[in-house]
């Protein structure tokens, strides 16, 4: 077997050799048509745009991505080459929460905002909004989730309409795929149908919110949170200036979900080429101390969670370093110092 490897991905360094006729470590964005003519596997970030352009006369049989997102890959394409495409689907879910639950409470603390009886609206509610569900459950908030593929599956009852949730939720959070329902869905019209007042967090895609949207309903908002942009790395400045917290589409780096990402896709690469010795690979840690910790908040004051809750992930750092150098925005992701995720639950 013949593998490419985007060099950023950590912990793959030297996994496979031992079972590959070759393994190439190369720049993902650089990765071209020549370099995977002959490759059988790619094992990428979401660097790599992974289209007829770049996979058509190759003999790839197989993507792995360490990314939840599948962005960068044509799925449509793939399915009609037979070409198998997995994700790192889950890997991000703690770092997601623990970004989401640091913005809402820094972001109260900082404008004096009293969270109590708050209802938090959850639109998607896949891996990552059933934590947040969970966590924002034990927390006191009321809960209302917008899924209507899962609506379709599952109890109805559980789940309510867009309307009813912007109408309805103190925090509007996204946790949704990038879809032809989704993209552009944030634009005026939701706007004008959230609470006056009401939070705004955007972990999901840049593409779900039409930012211009955005920018004329900011004023009648409460703290605005975003970590997806449009044009990355080229984001909107008008809007960096204008909300609460704005980092650099890392709310899901976590140290765990480092590890995890890479253990999933070299999981999935093993068992697809039947690799036995590699399924159940786990990464090496390669920091001590970088354990996830539990923290006690049920019963705590609100002031003494967003202590807490700063301490371990103090996400106004993140917001000041982009701040500081917009146009540093690749960098601080390719350099950022992953943090240990902390659990309520």
């Amino acid at each position: 077997m013949k593998l490419v490897i985007d060099k950023e991905i950590p912990f793959v360094q030297g996994v496979f050799e031992p079972y590959c006729e070759q393994v190439r470590y190369m720049n993902g964005p650089a990765i071209g048509p020549a370099d995977i003519a002959d490759a059988d596997a790619l094992l990428l970030k979401g660097r790599t745009r992974c289209s007829a352009a770049l996979l058509d006369g190759s003999k790839v049989r197989m993507i792995a991505t360490t990314t939840v997102g599948l962005e960068h890959i044509d799925l449509e394409y793939c399915n009609g080459k037979g070409i198998y495409v997995q994700n790192a689907k889950g890997s991000t879910v703690g770092g997601v929460m623990n970004y989401v639950f640091s913005a809402l409470y820094g972001s109260a603390s900082r404008r004096s905002i009293d969270l109590s009886g708050y209802t938090i609206g959850i639109v998607g509610c896949g891996a990552v909004g059933s934590r947040i569900e969970a966590v924002a459950r034990a927390l006191g908030f009321k809960v209302l989730i917008e899924d209507p593929i899962r609506a379709s599956q599952e109890n109805p009852e559980r789940y309510c309409s867009l309307d009813e949730l912007l109408a309805g939720s103190d925090v509007v959070t996204l946790h949704c795929p990038l879809n032809d329902r989704t993209r552009g869905m944030c634009n005026d019209e939701f706007f004008s149908k959230m609470k006056f007042g009401a939070f705004f967090i955007n972990t999901a895609h840049g593409a779900i919110v039409d930012e211009d949207a955005l920018l004329r309903a900011i004023p009648r908002l409460g703290p605005v949170i975003i970590d997806c942009w449009k044009n990355e790395p080229r984001i909107n400045l008008r809007l960096l200036d204008k909300v609460e917290i704005g980092t650099p589409n890392i709310s899901g780096y976590s140290y765990q979900s480092k590890l995890a990402g890479s253990r999933i896709a070299v999981r999935s690469i093993a068992r697809y080429f039947g690799i036995t010795q590699l399924y159940d690979f786990f990464p090496k840690p390669d920091i001590e101390g970088m354990d996830a910790v539990h923290v006690d908040v049920i019963g705590k004051s609100q002031g003494q969670i967003a202590s807490i809750f700063q301490y371990n992930y103090p996400i106004f750092t993140d917001d000041f370093f982009l701040r500081m150098d917009p146009s540093s925005f690749e960098d601080l992701r390719k350099t950022y110092k992953y943090r240990r995720e902390f659990h309520v639950l």
